[in-house]
């Protein structure tokens, strides 16, 4: 497989991907502001509430989205090098630290849940299953994308390289977003 390079200026992944990454962080980004704007009105609620979360989950989700990402960089560096062996197996690594990350969340979901802490509970709650939620589906819909990705190489198929450094990009973008959230919803109020 040939692998071109791009202009210095060409964005990796293409500029659709970078739209889309652009509208995602503005969008968690506003509910975040949003979030703090309700803390304001409500500190001894989130600060309580926050002290209900436990550090040890996001920490260790923490580390594995940032795991998972340097993977997913290894991965990227792999198919420029046209070794599809070792590319294969930094992906199969990305996706399990994505697999991983989405146990822990399920674990930390239970606890909650049977603690009666759901989206009713208070304003905090309901900011942190609203934003953890819909990071979750990134991150879902991220490990299908990198199994499509897998999937073609392993049958041999031509991949593009653009279509994979948007892949890559997108899943970076969860892990930013992550980034994100994990300081303001478990350290901050």
């Amino acid at each position: 497989m040939k692998v071109a390079e791009k202009s210095i200026f060409y964005p990796p992944g293409g500029i659709l991907i970078w739209i889309v990454i652009f509208l995602e962080l503005f969008t968690f980004g506003i509910a975040l502001i949003a979030m703090a704007a309700s803390a304001k009105e409500e500190p001894i609620v989130f600060h309580n509430s926050r002290l209900m979360l436990n550090t040890t989950y996001g920490t260790i989700n923490t580390v594995l989205l940032i795991t998972s990402g340097f993977f997913m960089a290894v991965a990227v560096q792999y198919l420029k090098k046209n070794n599809i062996k070792k590319l294969l197996l930094y992906l199969v690594l990305t996706m399990l630290g994505g697999v991983l990350f989405l146990v822990v969340k399920t674990i930390e979901y239970h606890s909650k849940l049977e603690s009666g802490l759901d989206m009713s509970y208070n304003t905090f709650f309901s900011y942190y299953w609203m934003l953890t939620l819909f990071h979750v589906i990134h991150v879902i819909v991220g490990l299908v994308i990198l199994s499509a990705m897998y999937f073609s190489l392993k049958k041999k198929q031509q991949i593009n390289f653009e279509d994979f450094e948007a892949s890559a990009a997108f899943w970076h973008m969860c892990d930013l977003i992550w980034l994100l959230l994990f300081p303001v919803i478990y350290l901050i109020f």
